[in-house]
């Protein structure tokens, strides 16, 4: 099963992506399929890639995590919400999973 949606050019599976933080949002997108929600990577035309995660029982909340690579003022990448901030360390995809499970659950979930 692919986790990778098209938005815009076309786009092979399997083609090799410059982009470093591809290989971290594919493994939160296994935990957070894990977790019951809908997550895919999504690149758009620019080039950005992120992560679409819906929960399937409230279609209207939903989120896009974005990675981050490192940087000089910050030496190891980052899962982001989509306004920005950081949310948590890369290289736990499952603790950035719980986060955002928790923040897209619904009411009595």
């Amino acid at each position: 099963m692919s986790h990778l949606w098209r938005i815009g050019n076309d786009l092979r599976e399997g083609a090799e992506m410059a982009d470093d933080s591809f290989g971290h949002l594919e493994r939160l997108v296994s935990e957070l399929d894990a977790r019951g929600l809908l997550a895919r990577v999504v690149r758009t035309q620019s080039g950005r890639v992120f992560v679409r995660v819906i929960n399937p029982n409230a279609t209207s909340l939903a989120e896009n995590v974005t990675c981050r690579v490192a940087a000089q003022d910050v030496p190891d990448p980052w899962f982001c919400w989509s306004w920005g901030e950081r949310m948590h360390a890369a290289d736990d995809p499952a603790g950035a999973a719980t986060k955002v499970a928790r923040v897209l659950a619904a009411v009595g979930e």
